[in-house]
C-alpha cells in the first residue's frame, strides 16, 4: 500500500504542469509580501489602488537589474500625477548583498517587497529584471521579453521606452 502511494505522489508530482508565465491580458496573481524597508504587510492588488503599476523583480548583484532601477525612477517621477506606483520584489538574492541598503540608496519612492523568491514563482519569473505593467484592476499589460543584449543603458532604455508606451496606452484608454 505505500508504495502505491509513493507512485501516486512521484505521478502526480511529475505530471502538475509547469507554472505558466504571466503574460499580457492575464490577471496578474494576487499576493502578500513584506514591505522590505518597515515589515509591514502589503497586498496586491490592493497595493496599486485602482491604479496602474510598474512591478519590478530585481537583485542587488545584477547588472541588468542596476542598470534599469534610474530608469524606474524616472518613471516614477513623470507617472507620479497619474497615480502610478513602482512596485520592486527583491528575489533571487542568493545571500549576495543587502537588498535594504541598495533600495535607500536609490532614493526614490517605490513599495519594495522582500525575500519575493515565491512572488517571482508566481508570476514565473525566470530572469530578472522581470518587468510587468499592470492596469488599475491588476491585469497585465505588458511583460518584459528575453533579450541577448547585455546589460547597460542601451537595454535599460529599450526597456523603459516598453514600459512607457503601455503606461500611456492604459492612461490613454483609461484603464
Amino acid at each position: 500500500m505505500t508504495k502505491i502511494l509513493v507512485a501516486l505522489i512521484c505521478i502526480a508530482v511529475t505530471a502538475a504542469p509547469a507554472a505558466q508565465a504571466v503574460d499580457a491580458g492575464d490577471v496578474a496573481p494576487s499576493w502578500t509580501g513584506v514591505e522590505l524597508a518597515d515589515g509591514q504587510p502589503v497586498r496586491f492588488p490592493e497595493v496599486i489602488d485602482g491604479r496602474p503599476a510598474v512591478l519590478v523583480f530585481w537583485a542587488t548583484w545584477c547588472p541588468y537589474c542596476k542598470a534599469f532601477m534610474p530608469f524606474a525612477e524616472g518613471i516614477q517621477a513623470d507617472y507620479a500625477d497619474h497615480g502610478v506606483k513602482i512596485v520592486t520584489f527583491n528575489a533571487k538574492e542568493r545571500g549576495q548583498g543587502d537588498p535594504k541598503a541598495y533600495v535607500a540608496s536609490l532614493g526614490f519612492p517605490m513599495v519594495a517587497i522582500a525575500d519575493a523568491d515565491g512572488i517571482a514563482e508566481d508570476y514565473n519569473v525566470k530572469f530578472i529584471p522581470g518587468l510587468l505593467v499592470v492596469d488599475g484592476d491588476g491585469i497585465v499589460a505588458y511583460r518584459r521579453g528575453w533579450t541577448d543584449l547585455p546589460a547597460g543603458a542601451k537595454v535599460a532604455a529599450l526597456w523603459d521606452a516598453e514600459v512607457r508606451a503601455a503606461l500611456d496606452q492604459l492612461l490613454k484608454s483609461g484603464t
